[in-house]
């Protein structure tokens, strides 16, 4: 039922983590998929203009949207492996 650790350090130390439930998987999964989309869509606004910016901050606004459409893919790929749920 729960998972301890015992001997940590020469100390009798136990952690104990409770198992997620199956809500708490489902609004994780659809956190997540939330947040990829709003990662790379901001990017994409960003890459097309679609906020009107100047051209003084044209560079800002291709590095802001490229790190952003990189890191949207970071987390899917991260979301799609199952490494967002053992954080």
């Amino acid at each position: 039922m729960y998972n301890s650790e015992e001997n940590y350090n020469g100390h009798d130390r136990r952690e104990y983590t409770i198992p997620q439930s199956k809500t708490q998987k489902v609004v994780r999964t659809i956190f997540g998929l939330v947040m990829i989309l709003i990662y790379v869509g901001m990017g994409v606004l960003l890459l097309i203009n679609f906020f009107n910016w100047t051209a003084d901050w044209a560079w800002t606004r291709y590095v802001v949207g490229i790190v952003l459409i990189i890191y949207g893919f970071w987390r899917a790929y991260r979301q799609y492996k199952g490494i967002d749920s053992r954080l």
